[in-house]
C-alpha cells in the first residue's frame, strides 16, 4: 500500500488548528496521547479537545499511552486506565503502548520490560482494541526481548533518513521529533504508516468501529 504521512501530538502542542492541518494535505492521520500512568485521572489535558477536533476535520485517529509500569500488575492497571479514557472513542489507528527510558523502567530487566508490554497489550486486545508497542529502535534492540513481541504491531522511532535495522517488522515509523506543520505552533513528531490501519481495524470490528 501507499505510505501515509501523519503526526502525533499531546498537550505539549497546545491548541491545534485541525481544520488548517487537514486542509494542508500534509498528514492523513494523527496519533493522540490519551494519557499516562495508572489512573484515568492522568488523561492528557488536551486529549478530548484534540479528539473532537480531529473528528470534526475528518482526520483518522489513534492514541498512545505513556507508561511508567514496572511490573505486570502496574501494566494491567495502566491498560485499565487507558480503556477508561478511550471507551467511547472510535479509533481508526491502533492504541499504542509507549515504553521509554524513565525512572520506573531503568532498573527493570529485559524480561520484566517485555512482560510489561505483553500485559498491557493483552489487556487491550481482550477489550477489543488493535494495539502495539511504540519505542525507539534502540529500545526494541536492547531493552526488550523482541522475539517475544512478534504478536504485536510496532511503531518505531528512529530519527534518521531511514529506520535502519529494526529487529521486528514495523507498521509505523516516527522519523522526526522536530517537524513543522500548518496549524501546529510547536515542533511536532512526524510519522509514516505502512499499513492501511483504518481498513484493517474496521474490517476486524475493533476500536469501536463495528
Amino acid at each position: 500500500m501507499a505510505e501515509r504521512k501523519g503526526c502525533d501530538v499531546s498537550k505539549w502542542q497546545s491548541t491545534v488548528d485541525w481544520k488548517r492541518l487537514k486542509e494542508s494535505g500534509q498528514v492523513s492521520f494523527v496519533i493522540l496521547r490519551a494519557g499516562l500512568g495508572r489512573s484515568s485521572s492522568q488523561e492528557d489535558s488536551q486529549f478530548r479537545e484534540n479528539y473532537a477536533g480531529c473528528k470534526a476535520a475528518d482526520l483518522p485517529v489513534g492514541v498512545y499511552w505513556y507508561s511508567y509500569a514496572n511490573d505486570r500488575t502496574a501494566a494491567r492497571e495502566e491498560a485499565r486506565a487507558c480503556l477508561a479514557v478511550i471507551r467511547d472513542k472510535q479509533l481508526e489507528y491502533p492504541v499504542w503502548f509507549d515504553q521509554e527510558y524513565n525512572t520506573a523502567t531503568k532498573n527493570m530487566t529485559v524480561k520484566q520490560r517485555t512482560d510489561v508490554v505483553k500485559s498491557f497489550c493483552d489487556e487491550l486486545e481482550n477489550a477489543g482494541y488493535y494495539t502495539g508497542l511504540y519505542c525507539s529502535r534502540n529500545w526494541l534492540t536492547s531493552y526488550v526481548d523482541s522475539t517475544k513481541l512478534k504478536a504485536y504491531d510496532i511503531w518505531v522511532a528512529a530519527y534518521n533518513k531511514t529506520p535502519g535495522k529494526v529487529p521486528l517488522p514495523y507498521g509505523m515509523w516516527q522519523y522526526s521529533s522536530t517537524g513543522t506543520l500548518p496549524g501546529i505552533g510547536t515542533k511536532v513528531d512526524l510519522d509514516i504508516a505502512y499499513k492501511n490501519y483504518p481498513s484493517i481495524i474496521r474490517r476486524a470490528g475493533l476500536n469501536n468501529l463495528r
